[in-house]
């Protein structure tokens, strides 16, 4: 999942950081809330875990703001505050999950998968299919005519990108956004070099090739070439 991570405590901000990277998620972090407020217009995100009290823009103005304006994405939100009446006042904010600090990160984590899980439920299925591509969002694995493509972590997220664009071009801006976060500087050609490794999996042992280089745009999944 592609996760925005709104908190102005750097030692927090860097422990979610850490501990939601590991669990194999892309994490966008920035510290006030109208710098927040920006992002989370981005529609990019699967996720918003969001800190309550925040410079600039508390969070339960971010949230109401954002469901003012019809945007429906989960938001996990965190505070010092955990009496029923602040609990209630997130809820009716439009806050779809509130938890209390302090908390134990396995607790958080859980709550964001689940807040995930909910999501994708809501918006399309766990199965993307493209002739005999298979890939599970859900255990995170692809399959091409029955046999694991062993995906790593990136290339997972670039075939998922790419999946949900079926027959349109996707350019490297699109992959960049889909598998790294707003923080990473990106070397070379590092979206070419993965998805020459994403190819070799998807492609090499098979008649038909699925992956297709347009020339000046990108990248295109398709049975048929370009």
């Amino acid at each position: 999942m592609r996760i925005l991570l709104i908190e102005d405590d750097s030692r927090t901000s860097q422990f979610l950081l850490r501990g939601l990277t590991e669990a194999g998620h892309v994490v966008d972090r920035v510290d006030d809330g109208a710098t927040g407020l920006a992002y989370a217009r981005e529609p990019i995100y699967d996720v918003i875990v969001s800190d309550r009290r925040l410079p600039a823009l508390d969070g339960l103005a971010l949230v109401r703001q954002l469901r003012a304006e019809g945007n429906a994405t989960p938001v996990l939100m965190l505070s010092a505050a955990g009496e029923l009446r602040e609990r209630v006042e997130g809820i009716r904010a439009g806050c779809d999950d509130y938890l209390a600090k302090p908390y134990a990160f396995a607790e958080l984590l859980a709550r964001v998968e689940a807040l995930g899980r909910r999501a994708d439920r809501q918006r399309m299925d766990a199965l993307l299919h493209c002739v005999d591509l298979t890939l599970d969002r859900r255990s995170r694995t692809g399959t091409r005519a029955g046999l694991d493509l062993r995906l790593h972590h990136r290339e997972f997220l670039l075939l998922e990108c790419l999946m949900r664009h079926e027959g349109q071009v996707v350019t490297r801006s699109m992959l960049l956004e889909a598998a790294w976060n707003y923080d990473f500087e990106p070397r070379g050609n590092i979206v070419d070099m993965h998805i020459h490794r994403l190819r070799r999996k998807v492609d090499r042992d098979f008649a038909v090739p699925l992956i297709h280089t347009v020339i000046g745009g990108g990248y295109m999944l398709s049975a048929v070439p370009p």
